[in-house]
């Protein structure tokens, strides 16, 4: 059966996952998350995609962007898994694919989800059990997003803005939202529409996405089609 499309929109927010061949590891030490963060960041700025969150996990990595365009994120990812994957054959002395297929991602409504995949995002490291607080981990967006970590590489959605008018209101709130553990629900709407590859976000988005593309945005119906 034919993979299906992949939904593709600029102006949109993505949530991208992509992970590590048979769940491998991707990253061996400092200077490979070093090395995968600057080419991240040099190829969106070439292929004009704004970040606003991420986190490098040991074999998969995250991201929450907004491409000017449609073919943006793809032609990021293709460009840093290339290159990404060629310092690893190099320093390592192998060969052979790195990344497991292509990439996941979703597209995010705004309005109430954009704030989730950023604390989905960066709570990855506190879910896989490698430290008690996102803050306490070196390779996300969380010291920059919560803590003031000074980078002029990451860009603030316009939801994460309206946290507050001062940065370090915006700093308090935006913590404050890891205080308590996210709703289950939207837990597993972020991983369901992201491995399927369909909208994130209420049916009015949904609906929007499906007669902006006109393509379908999200799960069919179990059973067979209806005559």
């Amino acid at each position: 059966m034919p993979r299906r499309a992949r939904l593709a929109q600029g102006g949109i927010p993505w949530h991208i996952i992509q992970r590590g061949n048979n769940r491998s590891a991707c990253f061996y030490c400092d200077a490979d998350y070093i090395l995968y963060l600057d080419t991240l960041f040099e190829q969106a700025k070439a292929f004009d995609c704004e970040i606003h969150a991420y986190v490098l996990m040991t074999n998969h990595t995250h991201l929450l962007l907004t491409p000017e365009r449609s073919d943006g994120p793809g032609m990021l990812m293709k460009h840093l898994g290339q290159r990404y994957v060629q310092y690893i054959n190099r320093t390592y002395q192998r060969s052979g694919t790195l990344w497991e297929g292509r990439y996941k991602s979703t597209l995010v409504e705004s309005a109430d989800y954009v704030l989730a995949c950023y604390r989905y995002i960066e709570m990855n490291p506190v879910r896989a059990g490698i430290v008690p607080h996102p803050g306490l981990y070196r390779w996300s967006s969380y010291g920059i997003n919560a803590q003031g970590r000074m980078s002029e590489r990451v860009t603030p959605h316009a939801e994460y803005l309206a946290l507050g008018r001062e940065v370090s209101q915006r700093f308090k709130t935006y913590s404050g939202l890891f205080k308590t553990e996210m709703d289950i629900d939207i837990v597993d709407q972020i991983r369901q529409s992201t491995n399927g590859n369909y909208a994130l976000g209420s049916d009015q988005f949904k609906g929007q996405i499906e007669r902006m593309l006109k393509r379908r945005a999200r799960p069919g119906k179990a059973g067979r089609p209806t005559s």
